[in-house]
């Protein structure tokens, strides 16, 4: 299967349907992370309770990013002491990150143009919303090339012959 999505049917089907249901792991690369809210029952709260949630059932939760997160989401990330303290919660921060993927538990794989933000992932209206599209796909030969990719990237392999490596606050390798 292989289903592109529009708008807000990438919160809908992505966001709200998909990545709850991970049960072994999650991984999230975007370029641009703020303090996202989105749909829990009845609620709107940050997206960070969900993979505080997802952290606490077992699963690990992989977060690479571009640039450091605006002070809402710092905030609220101190509200989330899991996030920090447990191993199966994994974040790095790399300048040159541009790509927009979130794989869940190697098995489905969204590429698209939305950053972790409000107007691109979150539940904003329809009105407030970037325009947005991507890719939901269960094919194993793409999952498991973004999956290596995305692999070396957190392994810091580009790290050696970045040549933008003067710029980078946290090098992984």
């Amino acid at each position: 299967m292989t289903e592109l999505l529009l708008n807000e049917e990438i919160y809908r089907r992505v966001i709200l349907e998909e990545v709850p249901q991970a049960k072994r792991f999650l991984w999230i690369v975007t370029a641009d992370i703020k303090d996202m809210h989105v749909e829990k029952g009845r609620r709107h709260v940050p997206f960070l309770e969900i993979m505080h949630d997802l952290v606490e059932e077992g699963v690990a939760v992989r977060l690479m990013h571009a640039k450091e997160p605006g002070p809402r989401f710092r905030a609220d990330f101190d509200h989330y002491p899991i996030l920090l303290e447990s191993e199966l919660f994994e974040r790095v921060l790399c300048p040159r990150i541009h790509t927009k993927t979130i794989i869940i538990d190697g098995k489905l794989a969204f590429a698209g143009s939305p950053n972790l933000t409000g107007a691109g992932f979150g539940a904003k209206s329809p009105d407030r919303r970037n325009f947005e599209a991507g890719f939901l796909t269960d094919d194993p030969k793409h999952i498991d090339g973004l999956m290596n990719w995305i692999d070396s990237l957190y392994l810091g392999e580009p790290c050696h012959t970045c040549q933008r490596r003067d710029f980078c606050p946290d090098p992984i390798a």
